[in-house]
């Protein structure tokens, strides 16, 4: 009975919270995560999605030639748990910020091992440890309103897709085999 008492008499002040909490204007560019896994290893991406909000995307708000934070607010963010083949290219498991360099033809793909920025207003290049150069695909008769993220997976191999507007960019990933104990 007393709990009941205690429970009630918080009531007022807990809702009140609920819509205080309501009131809190959201992201317009909202984080996301997503993340593939072969056998023990995984990659995971973190990053915001800004919205395309009937803009040109490519050439206009994200400019050809110049280094972009492969989406919004902060840098996005890479996460290997072992090392894997980055195209041709190996790379050491950690954390990295992906950034990107669009071009009309070709992007420029780049993991760097400085973390924690906003947007890519102080990207050093002394930090890259990857850059490789991936052709630029159209998503045919689709529009993605919003830039996403995901893996396309088939066992070891994982290709990492960056869709916005019509451009896709396929990037091969290959996990590497653990050893045997």
């Amino acid at each position: 009975m007393v709990r009941a008492k205690y429970w009630l008499a918080l009531l007022p002040f807990l809702s009140s919270h609920i819509l205080c909490a309501q009131d809190i204007p959201s992201r317009p560019s909202p984080t996301a995560i997503t993340s593939a896994r072969y056998k023990d290893s995984y990659i995971k991406i973190t990053y915001c999605q800004p919205r395309k909000r009937s803009r040109e995307i490519f050439g206009k708000l994200v400019p050809f030639g110049e280094v972009w934070r492969t989406g919004a607010n902060e840098a996005t963010e890479i996460t290997l748990t072992r090392d894997v083949f980055v195209k041709d290219t190996l790379v050491s498991a950690g954390t990295y910020s992906l950034f990107t360099i669009p071009g009309k033809e070709t992007w420029t793909i780049i993991l760097n091992k400085d973390l924690g920025l906003w947007g890519a207003y102080n990207y050093n290049t002394k930090m890259d440890v990857l850059r490789i150069e991936i052709p630029v695909k159209n998503t045919g008769a689709e529009t993605y309103e919003a830039f996403t993220i995901q893996f396309d997976q088939r066992n070891s191999v994982a290709d990492l897709l960056l869709i916005w507007d019509k451009t896709k960019i396929s990037i091969p990933i290959q996990f590497i085999e653990p050893k045997p104990q």
